[in-house]
């Protein structure tokens, strides 16, 4: 039996999702960070992405997570602020605002208890 590689289950690595607030910590790092560890695990299997431009897209889970996993290590040059607009037990919106120097992306993010792990079901980004 071969050894494997370090590093190279990185994309499959099992992330602690047990709270609302691990899961929206890790979706910025995923996303502003470069981190590629549970990835996967992040997403709920219907999450889908709303871009809000002037030619608006939608983008599936899949193809957010096949994005995601090429930046793995890049880091966005940009200041992170999170708030949390709406809370429960269950559920979670809250509101991700990524500062750059030449413009502000808002990135409303939804996240649902699914079993014992929290997931990312929906995002919706808009631009200034």
């Amino acid at each position: 039996m071969a050894a494997e590689a370090p590093g190279s289950k990185s994309a499959k690595a099992n992330v602690n999702l047990s709270t609302a607030d691990l899961a929206l910590d890790h979706y910025v790092a995923v996303t502003t960070e470069g981190e590629s560890a549970g990835v996967v695990q992040l997403f709920a299997k219907d999450f889908n992405q709303k871009i809000q431009a002037s030619n608006a897209q939608s983008n599936s889970r899949n193809e957010v997570v096949k994005s995601l996993k090429k930046q793995k290590g890049e880091k966005l040059n940009c200041t992170v602020s999170t708030d949390i607009i709406e809370e429960s037990s269950d559920y979670m919106v809250a509101k991700v605002t990524l500062k750059f120097e030449d413009f502000t992306k808002t990135d409303l993010v939804t996240l649902e208890r699914v079993g014992n792990d929290w997931k990312v079901t929906s995002s919706v980004n808009s631009y200034k």
